[in-house]
């Protein structure tokens, strides 16, 4: 019997622990008394007498006129703040921002910082099965539809059962842009909130859930704008270590060149395991320019050296320049010179296609 009772009581406690309510969890333990307080009086001084020092080290600052009030006792939570997380490349946050809000500097030229930016936020809404109710580009706003998230609530331990709550919210989308467009700021705005459980219905929240709201979707936005550039730059490696096409052509300016089956932004870096793999040292580059200053260092053994080793050989150690021009949507060229800047002739770089589109169409060269 005594047993049995242990065990029954045992579970009862075990119960109460862990049915705490959500509200518990984000509110002060310990009692609410102090909502009973009232104002003292502060001391009368008669008229004849002088009045003391006052210490004003304690004493509680004014009340803001934004300040509501009615956050007190179980309305105030006590909760960590909730933090925008600048997760991307060239993003951060301005301190004491009370708006939901972080800044993003352009560190990719494919595309307008501000298209990346809305490709990415209309990414995540389509990939979480989220309407757009209206959306201007050149105002730079977006107002989503409903998003509607639906969970089960613990009833009271006693009833053994869980109830469905369903929480709705809507929110706008402001992207702030600077003039010279390589920085802008993505702000959200909490428009509409609903959440229903069983009969009851809420429909406002304080300041403080607001802002947690605001917080984070804009975190689950930022984190899907991260992990798209995470993917991208993935594909972008896989790219490069992958075997290019190339065949013999001519540059912009009519000379000799060879002729690369990529993307500029993948045959530059390619190139840099290229001539390592050539026997070239890159000394200096400039890729805004496509110039690559290498010396050919020669090579005593391997198919390479044994194409220059020759006593007119084709090559002699020295320095020497590359260009890497794009030449249309998906093709680049790749231009010799020597080091005064003079394009090889056609016969040099005749000569030197073989080797140089080998290497090129190798794959998994190691970056």
């Amino acid at each position: 019997m005594n047993r049995t009772l242990a065990i029954v009581s045992s579970m009862v406690v075990i119960a109460l622990a862990g049915c705490s309510s959500q509200t518990d969890r984000k509110t002060a333990s310990g009692t609410y008394k102090y909502l009973e307080t009232k104002e003292q009086t502060p001391v009368r001084v008669p008229a004849d007498l002088d009045a003391p020092t006052f210490s004003r080290e304690f004493a509680v600052p004014e009340l803001d006129e934004s300040v509501d009030e009615s956050l007190v006792g179980k309305k105030l939570l006590v909760q960590s703040p909730a933090l925008v997380l600048p997760l991307v490349t060239g993003s951060h946050v301005e301190e004491g921002k009370s708006t939901a809000t972080i800044w993003f500097d352009q560190v990719d030229d494919s595309q307008p910082l501000s298209q990346a930016v809305w490709n990415s936020l209309l990414s995540f809404l389509e990939e979480q099965g989220i309407g757009v109710d209206f959306f201007d580009p050149e105002q730079q706003v977006l107002n989503t539809d409903w998003m509607i998230i639906k969970k089960e609530v613990d009833s009271p331990w006693y009833s053994w059962t869980s109830t469905e709550s369903e929480v709705g919210r809507r929110f706008e989308f402001v992207l702030d842009v600077k003039p010279h467009g390589r920085t802008a700021a993505l702000s959200v705005d909490l428009k509409d909130y609903m959440a229903t459980t069983g009969d009851d219905v809420v429909a406002e929240i304080s300041s403080m859930q607001e802002r947690r709201e605001e917080v984070d979707v804009l975190n689950q936005v930022i984190g899907h704008y991260e992990y798209q550039i995470q993917l991208q730059e993935t594909r972008r490696i896989a790219r490069i270590r992958q075997g290019l096409n190339t065949e013999m052509g001519f540059n912009d300016d009519g000379n000799p060149a060879f002729m690369v089956d990529a993307q500029y932004d993948v045959v530059w870096p390619r190139m840099l395991l290229v001539l390592r793999k050539l026997g070239f040292d890159v000394k200096d580059l400039d890729k805004s320019n496509g110039l690559l200053f290498v010396t050919y260092n020669g090579s005593e053994t391997g198919w390479w050296g044994g194409l220059f080793s020759s006593d007119n050989e084709l090559l002699e150690k020295g320095d020497y320049r590359l260009k890497v021009s794009r030449a249309g949507e998906k093709r680049s060229s790749v231009t010799f010179m020597n080091n005064e800047s003079e394009p090889f002739e056609a016969n040099q770089v005749s000569d030197l296609y073989g080797a140089f589109a080998e290497v090129m169409s190798e794959d998994n060269l190691d970056i």
